[in-house]
C-alpha cells in the first residue's frame, strides 16, 4: 500500500500516485465503500491520450455506476488488466487496486488542482 500522505486526490475521489512523469489513478477507498461491492470495470486501452477532465474508465457496482477522470493530460501506458478480471480487487484494498498509469509531462502538471490526504478527508467528513 502506496503512503497515503504522499498521494494527491481528487474531489471526485481519485487517488494519485505521482511519480516523476508516471501518475498511478485509483479510485479511493471512500468511494469504493460506497459504490459498493465493484462487479465491472472498464479501463482505458494503453496508448490512449486522456484529457484534463474527461471521463477515461467506468465503475460498475451492486449500487451503481461510477465514473473515473482523471485531472491531468497524458498517456495511458499500462492498465490493470487484474481488475478487470477481478473488479473487488478494488473494494479489497483501493489504494493496491490502481486503476491505469499515465505517462504525463511535469511541467504541466498543476498539482495546486489536487489535494492533500487532510483535504480529501475533510471534504469526505472524515
Amino acid at each position: 500500500m502506496p503512503d497515503l500522505n504522499a498521494l494527491k486526490y481528487t474531489a471526485d475521489h481519485e487517488w494519485l500516485e505521482i511519480d516523476g512523469d508516471v501518475v498511478t489513478v485509483g479510485i479511493t477507498d471512500y468511494a469504493a465503500d460506497q459504490l459498493g461491492d465493484l462487479v465491472f470495470v472498464d479501463l482505458p486501452q494503453v496508448g490512449a491520450s486522456v484529457q484534463p477532465g474527461a471521463v477515461v474508465s467506468e465503475v460498475e457496482s451492486t449500487k451503481s455506476v461510477g465514473e473515473v477522470s482523471t485531472p491531468i493530460a497524458g498517456e495511458v501506458i499500462e492498465r490493470n488488466d487484474a481488475i478487470i478480471e477481478n473488479p473487488e480487487l478494488v473494494n479489497a484494498d483501493a489504494f493496491a487496486g490502481w486503476l491505469f498509469k499515465l505517462r504525463i509531462d511535469p511541467a504541466a502538471l498543476d498539482a495546486t488542482s489536487l489535494l492533500s490526504r487532510d483535504e480529501y478527508t475533510e471534504q469526505i467528513g472524515q
